[in-house]
């Protein structure tokens, strides 16, 4: 008599198919307060940092001087050139800063403003970096050398 019992195997390498790897990209970006406070910052993960400035989810330099608008960004493929263009940067005068903003965001608008629209509440407290609908508010900085 055929016995009903099924013996399993173990079954080498992946049941699925390989995924193919999406491609990593690292950001250099720069961002502002309204009172003109620049930052300069790299991430593997522009979204999420972004979001960590605008919604203060991390104590320090940004919290402390509300820097919540994304006024540049740049993406590498290699973090080295990455981390390499955040120093250039954050090397830079102020000034010098600004000429780079102004020439591809001459009107400062925050380049991240429709990224998290749930997180903003009908009518109550509004950050700095949450313009009301239509709005056009435009940061100027101070400028120094």
């Amino acid at each position: 008599m055929p016995s009903n019992t099924v013996t399993l195997t173990a079954v080498e390498g992946p049941l699925l198919p390989p995924m193919p790897h999406e491609r990593k990209t690292y950001c250099a970006y720069i961002m502002g307060s309204l009172s003109g406070t620049l930052y300069t910052g790299m991430t593997g993960n522009l979204h999420k940092r972004v979001f960590e400035h605008k919604f203060h989810r991390i104590e320090g330099f940004t919290d402390k001087y509300q820097v919540e608008r994304l006024l540049y960004w740049e993406s590498f493929d290699d973090v080295h050139r990455a981390i390499a263009r955040e120093k250039q940067l954050k090397g830079w005068r102020r000034s010098k800063k600004i000429a780079l903003i102004e020439l591809l965001n001459p009107h400062w608008l925050d380049l991240a403003r429709e990224w998290f629209p749930w997180m903003t509440d009908s009518g109550g407290s509004r950050g700095p970096s949450t313009p009301q609908p239509d709005s056009h508010t435009r940061i100027r900085p101070l400028r120094s050398g």
